[in-house]
């Protein structure tokens, strides 16, 4: 279609039009004619669509207003008088993509999907939510998603409870989340980027309904509204349903949501801030020592860009040499930085973790002493190079696993978009990345450096650092705190709150009728193809080795991934697969410095990742096979290059630098202890499926708490000698050509290209005889509960159900979705305040149920133990049926990136799963009926009859529930 810049199209004026080559697109900026809603529309040939409605939402206090209504306002609207229409989208959507984000700054509400009939219902449902929420029809949605004061009787505590508030108790008990949230508080005192906008928990329960109403009021109207549409959809379809079905019935509102310029400091400010450890923890080497700068104005380009590569450069890469000069002066175990783009002033951060509080002057001296040396010296221009071209790749591949194109485009358009400037200006790389590239010939980054980092002193010293008894003490605070506001109430008021949860859990377990749920637009079976799609993969030999090719464009990138079978390695020896992959690219080889083979690979690569896992048997229940996987990406004409530095890191690699591993180790530990925090379920998943199969004990050693108590131990009882010698074993058992396997990705034409490449790598592989070891693990339910200091749980019980007599079927892929957004999300979401909860059940036969950021335990395990009488008496209407069915399809076809899509066929292949088996599976859900969901029932009861579970989380509230579990563990050491 043709456009003209001023005409109205759908009650929308086009203001500009203009092409992104980057993109491969047209990008259209119109403005609403009535409300002066602001829209862009990215015209690509991706069929993948987007639609993303958002709102500049400055909060003006840390009680998460912004973050409550991103939950609330999908809790039902005008014409989806649902209590979830945002469920009942996950249930029976097509969706590739569908949630909700709360920023410093904005508010988003992104939906995706291939299917067009489904894009518009999507966009449809998300209109009316965020400008006709039920919110103001019912305070119980306030109270559910945001705080409310539960007690069920006059006799009961006072208690808080809500989605959002547990949500950030769980996040503010994290030391990583804490800090991250500390920075812009430190750097803004005088706006908005001060204040907590997902919220603090101490300050959520200050926020009324009123001034939760008032804030939707202001900032929620289309005038303050920033829409993009993505893809190669219908564009006068799409601003007809904008315009007719919602735009044109506001008019023109002036909405103060600008956000200003904090003023500039004068010097620099210093805060210091606690968390929490327990009492018997030790406090040595627990704080974070933080330097920020705030460095201008988001929507310059050049500067957007400029600090992306500087904080790889100067930060994250392996040859880094300000992460290496801090590590070298002992200052800390982990050293990050992060450039914050997202606010209106973006922000430029280094932190080291793991340090000492005394360290202070030390770890300002060696910054600055380190970048005063570079701008004096000169930056190694290799190091340049190798930064550039690992930003540029990036840029260039535009593979964003997990996120639609559309959806990372827009928050990249908003970066600039929402403080007035240019729209497109962080996607029209190619100029900037020209500017940029002068710094390899000239003195760019080191200008940078001196202007915004040495000479910048709109910068603050954060310190975090660790306080026995803080949790406790906090805690005891709250309960004190409730207790007087209890004493202080009426028997009237006391009644009040009784009534208000009581109407609360009403509402809850109140099913919406039949006529309010069938508003919920819904698409049909008939539009879902009833055959899996076939993912390409072939199977070749070279130099009689065993090759899965993908054959399919790739934009001449090549797509390896390297599988080597690790059961020639010792069964001691197991963690040591991971650790070797922790450590490749990050230490000395024969012809190398790590530095010089790290920007080696970054200029000639994409990136080489190493990674430990295992793939059961599909076809021999209880067989698996682990595995050390090599993923690389790189241009079709840097495959010889690229391979030749492959094989220099896995057979030349030198483990005998005592300083240099022992550094690498801490960090190691370092960086596992910070996942802990957040992955909380992940770490229970795992512990509990260990439990119950080989494999999945074999997964824990290498990927769960087994391996972050290698490390401690590791670096507890250091022995340089001891550690390279089991290195060099494992990289002598592991790196042999009758071990390998490998997945190519290309078309045929490269294939040949690669087959001469590979051929001479497979010649330097080792060919001495392997002999595969038969691990004898000790499988047992050791129900434990794992300690963490935080005021949340994550509760997991489960096992595995092929070992109980019962086989796997596509009904069970079903049954996760049903109990995802029906049974479980009501009973422990939406009733008991989990920020999530999903059950899960493999083809290997392990099953379980887990809850995420989790107020309860005993009440939790005992919706999971009567989730079979669900099933027993499990019926729905037939168009309900269908939506579950429709919701498991979406999951089942989620649209795979170039570099997924051969891996995940290789995937398909080591565990034996054909196409008829992934055929099967998606005929069984397309058949899916109310009995084959009740006819697991009996899974589900014996499963849980097992009684084996693992919880991590408050260390207070699994002691008062230590009658649950059999034994107790610290995770952090």
């Amino acid at each position: 279609m043709k456009y003209t810049v001023g005409n109205l199209y759908k009650g929308f004026k086009l203001l500009e039009e203009k092409e992104i080559k980057e993109l491969g697109a047209k990008g259209l900026i119109f403005e609403h004619e009535k409300t002066g809603a602001k829209l862009i529309k990215l015209e690509t040939v991706d069929d993948n669509k987007v639609f993303s409605i958002g709102f500049r939402t400055p909060p003006h206090d840390s009680t998460g207003v912004p973050h409550i209504l991103e939950h609330s306002v999908l809790c039902g609207s005008r014409k989806y008088d649902t209590k979830e229409p945002f469920v009942e989208l996950l249930k029976g959507s097509l969706n590739t993509f569908l949630n909700a984000m709360t920023f410093s700054d904005k508010t988003i509400y992104p939906v995706a999907s291939r299917n067009e009939k489904d894009f518009f219902n999507l966009m449809d449902v998300y209109l009316d939510a965020v400008l006709y929420p039920n919110i103001y029809k019912h305070e119980e949605i306030f109270m559910q998603e945001g705080w409310h004061y539960n007690i069920k009787n006059e006799n009961e505590p006072l208690t808080y409870n809500g989605v959002v508030y547990n949500e950030m108790k769980g996040a503010y008990s994290s030391p990583d989340s804490l800090l991250y949230r500390t920075i812009p508080s430190s750097l803004f005192p005088d706006n908005t980027y001060k204040y907590s906008s997902g919220g603090n928990p101490a300050d959520i329960p200050n926020l009324t309904y009123k001034e939760f109403l008032d804030f939707h009021r202001k900032y929620y109207h289309p005038s303050n509204s920033y829409i993009l549409l993505y893809g190669n959809g219908n564009i006068e379809k799409e601003l007809e349903l904008i315009n007719e079905g919602y735009l044109k019935n506001f008019n023109k509102q002036c909405v103060d949501s600008e956000i200003p310029l904090q003023k500039p400091f004068e010097e620099m400010k210093d805060l210091e801030v606690t968390y929490g450890v327990s009492e018997n923890e030790t406090l040595e080497g627990k704080t974070f020592l933080s330097l920020n700068y705030v460095i201008g104005e988001n929507k310059d380009p050049e500067l957007y860009l400029a600090f992306e590569i500087l904080n790889y450069l100067l930060l994250r890469s392996t040859s880094a040499p300000l992460k290496k000069a801090l590590l070298n002066a002992g200052l800390g175990k982990s050293v990050t930085g992060s450039f914050d783009n997202s606010m209106k002033q973006s922000t430029f951060t280094i932190t080291v973790k793991n340090a000492e509080e005394n360290q202070k002057q030390d770890f300002k001296a060696v910054v600055m002493n380190t970048l005063k040396d570079l701008v004096k010296s000169g930056i190694d221009k290799e190091i340049v190079e190798a930064s550039i071209n690992r930003i540029e790749f990036e840029l260039r591949e535009g593979d964003f696993e997990g996120y639609p194109k559309g959806l990372i485009y827009y928050m990249k358009i908003m970066d600039s978009w929402l403080y007035g400037g240019k729209p497109f200006v962080h996607l029209e790389f190619e100029n900037t990345l020209k500017k940029i590239k002068t710094a390899l010939t000239t003195n760019y980054f080191e200008k940078l450096i001196d202007k915004y980092i040495i000479n910048n002193y709109h910068s603050s010293f954060v310190i975090l650092k660790p306080e026995r008894g803080v949790n406790e003490k906090q805690a005891k605070e709250l309960e004190d705190k409730l207790e007087i506001i209890k004493n202080r109430l009426s028997k009237e008021q006391i009644n009040d709150f009784i009534e208000k949860a009581r109407a609360l859990k009403i509402r809850q377990e109140t099913p919406d009728s039949k006529e309010v749920l069938e508003k919920i637009p819904v698409i049909s079976l008939e539009d879902i193809d009833e055959k899996a799609e076939r993912l390409p993969l072939e199977v070749r030999e070279i130099s009689g080795s065993k090759v899965l090719f993908s054959n399919y464009h790739t934009n001449k990138i090549a797509y390896v991934n390297l599988y080597f079978n690790s059961l020639g390695v010792k069964e001691e020896f197991i963690p040591y697969v991971r650790l070797i992959g922790d450590l490749f690219s990050k230490v000395d080889t024969k012809n190398y410095s790590y530095e010089k083979i790290s920007n080696l690979i970054n200029i000639n690569t994409g990136g080489i990742s190493y990674s430990a896992l295992s793939y059961a048997n599909n076809e021999a229940f209880g067989e698996y096979t682990p595995y050390f996987k090599i993923s690389l990406k790189t241009l079709e004409s840097k495959v010889p290059k690229t391979f030749e530095l492959l094989g220099e890191v896995l057979l030349n690699s030198k483990f005998d630098d005592e300083n240099r591993i022992k550094q690498l180790i801490s960090e190691l530990k370092s960086r596992v202890q910070s996942g802990l925090f957040s992955s909380g379920h992940i770490i229970a998943i795992r512990r509990l499926l260990s439990y119950t199969s080989k494999k999945a004990y074999y997964d824990e050693i290498i990927q769960g708490i087994a391996y972050y108590k290698f490390l401690c131990d590791l670096e507890k009882n250091f022995n340089i000698n001891i550690l390279a010698d089991n290195l060099n074993e494992v990289s002598k058992n592991l790196f042999n050509i009758s071990n390998i396997i490998v997945n190519y990705a290309g078309v045929e034409e490269d294939y040949t290209n690669f087959e001469k490449v590979y051929s001479s790598f497979l010649n330097t592989l080792d060919k001495d005889n392997v002999n595969y070891n038969n691990y004898d693990f000790k499988v047992t339910a050791k129900n434990e509960a794992l300690l963490l200091q935080g005021d949340v749980q994550y509760v997991a019980k489960g096992g595995n159900f092929k070992s109980l007599g019962y086989e796997y079927n596509g009904a069970l892929t079903l049954l996760e979705t049903i109990a995802g957004f029906d049974y479980l999300w009501n009973n422990v979401r939406v009733k008991g305040g989990a920020y999530g909860v999903f059950a899960n059940f493999r083809r290997d036969g392990g099953g379980y149920i887990v809850s995420y950021r989790d107020p309860k335990v005993k009440e939790t395990l005992k919706v999971y133990d009567e989730m079979y009488k669900y099933l027993e008496s499990f019926d729905v209407p037939l168009r309900e049926m269908q939506k579950y069915i429709i919701g498991t399809i979406r999951k089942l076809d989620h649209p795979l990136s170039n570099s997924s899509k051969c891996e995940v066929a290789a995937a398909y292949y080591l565990a034996n799963i054909k196409q008829e088996d992934i055929q099967k599976e998606r005929d069984e859900v397309l058949r899916g009926k109310a009995e084959s969901i009740k006819a697991l029932a009996p899974i589900l009861k014996t499963l849980m009859e097992e009684d084996i579970l693992c919880a991590v989380g408050s260390e207070a509230t699994l002691n008062e529930n230590k009658d649950v579990f059999k034994n107790f563990m610290k995770i952090i050491e």
